[in-house]
């Protein structure tokens, strides 16, 4: 049986253009600081019609390849966390095995993985059990979470973003799933779907959607906590976590979800609340479930009881979620990511807490122990690999008209036939060596290229 099962290896890729979201307050007649202190967002990655999840995803996925010198025949099983209907019937998964056609590798396992945000998650676990299951054979698992966050033109529109992370998965890790610290809390809710199969546009319920996020972490918590006792056979709090990872719709979701945890703690009378928080929390002891989800006075004192424990566990989580936005199922491990960028050199023996969520509803908190392997497979060069600082700088920014214009073109691109890109102007935007979208024919098939090494077209898959 393979031992310390987990994350090799990690890749991220982001669209190379973005908005600023005080830029966006602007344009859209908003408040001042309405994106930027009532979301906690800071930018927004956006895809133009260059780009989409099949192309993020060879983007991610022959970074890795590359920079790990991985022979795509070792991959044994690819699953893709998506959100973002490309096909109903064709998984991303089968565009990606191009790449391992021309090896001559077809002996892959696993599909696409779809559920809100939660489809990486549920592609990230698939791959975990597999390698630690009697099926395994020997071979790499490798994950792709992708997705293209947009939103029609109004309120929700700031919450967008897009991402693709590949993450490579196997034995002796640096980052190892404690496989028996998981719990889960699956519903049925109508908080946010995409039942119009025209438009890539969701329906949100807002007040709703946060409220299932919460339910869904308070359940998953209490479950982690009864499951981490009976093994351990002590008591479970945040300060057994050194880090705690949230999926990320917008940071101001994340500070309060933190802070909710804390309370879950004071209810629990856990050893990580202290004489003078019990204080504040008690006036809201006897809050019923419902009543303390609506509760704007437990919301305020529960985040400033979590001020100090947040800014140590969850603050250097937030970076990518911030500067890129909503990258849905990516979402969760993009804050990891900048957890490794910002941290990897003080990650060894440290537990991390990662809390996924997609709506409808489906949630897992599962935990992580991080160790210091060597290299190619250790912390310090998944930070460097990633370069997160270098692909922030190297971004292009759209003024806000342009932004709403891209989006213009990409709603009535969706779901469209017989159209070739237009290359002029955002080619120059992409790095050497990026895939790009070509054309769609008349028959819905699509096609990309490869930007060469020296800025040339070239033809690609």
């Amino acid at each position: 049986m393979a031992k310390n099962v987990g994350i090799l290896a990690m890749d991220i890729y982001f669209p190379p253009t973005c908005v600023q979201q005080e830029a966006l307050e602007a344009h859209d007649g908003a408040s001042k600081g309405k994106y930027t202190i009532g979301l906690g967002q800071d930018c927004l990655a956006f895809c133009t019609e260059l780009e989409d999840v099949i192309s993020m995803s060879f983007n991610a996925v022959t970074s890795l390849f590359e920079k790990y010198k991985i022979d795509p025949n070792q991959i044994g099983r690819l699953e893709v966390g998506s959100e973002t209907v490309i096909d109903k019937s064709k998984s991303i998964k089968t565009f990606l095995m191009q790449l391992f056609e021309k090896c001559g590798n077809t002996d892959v396992e696993g599909v696409d993985s779809t559920n809100a945000c939660y489809g990486g998650t549920a592609a990230l676990l698939n791959c975990v059990n597999w390698v630690e299951s009697n099926s395994w054979d020997g071979r790499y698992g490798l994950v792709i979470c992708t997705d293209s966050a947009v939103y029609a033109e109004g309120p929700a529109r700031p919450t967008g973003g897009a991402a693709a992370i590949a993450m490579l998965i196997g034995p002796d890790a640096p980052i190892v799933f404690e496989s028996k610290l998981r719990a889960s809390h699956m519903a049925h809710v109508y908080d946010f779907y995409k039942p119009n199969l025209a438009s890539e546009y969701p329906v949100v319920d807002g007040k709703l959607s946060q409220t299932c996020y919460l339910m869904a972490l308070d359940s998953c918590y209490k479950h982690l906590c009864n499951k981490f006792e009976k093994i351990e056979g002590k008591e479970f709090s945040i300060n057994d976590a050194d880090y705690i990872v949230f999926h990320s719709p917008y940071n101001k979701l994340v500070q309060k979800s933190f802070a909710r945890l804390l309370y879950n703690d004071f209810l629990r009378n856990a050893s990580s609340i202290d004489e003078a928080a019990k204080e504040k929390f008690t006036p809201y002891s006897s809050l019923t479930l419902d009543e303390s989800y609506q509760s704007r006075d437990l919301e305020k004192v529960s985040q400033q009881i979590a001020k100090p424990f947040y800014d140590a566990k969850v603050q250097p989580t937030t970076l990518i979620p911030k500067e890129v936005g909503n990258m849905y199922t990516a979402s969760l491990y993009a804050a990891f990511a900048s957890l490794i960028h910002k941290k990897h050199n003080d990650l060894a023996g440290k537990r991390v807490v990662m809390f996924s969520y997609g709506s409808g509803s489906t949630a897992t908190m599962f935990s992580l122990r991080l160790n210091d392997n060597k290299p190619p497979f250790s912390i310090s060069n998944i930070a460097s690999v990633m370069d997160v600082g270098g692909k922030l700088k190297a971004r292009h920014e759209y003024a806000p008209e342009k932004f709403v214009e891209t989006m213009k073109l990409m709603e009535h691109r969706y779901g469209a036939k017989d159209f070739v890109t237009t290359k002029e102007g955002i080619i120059d935007l992409l790095a050497p060596g990026t895939y790009y979208l070509k054309e769609v024919d008349s028959l819905y098939r699509r096609f990309y290229g490869k930007k060469g090494e020296d800025g040339s077209v070239a033809n690609g898959h």
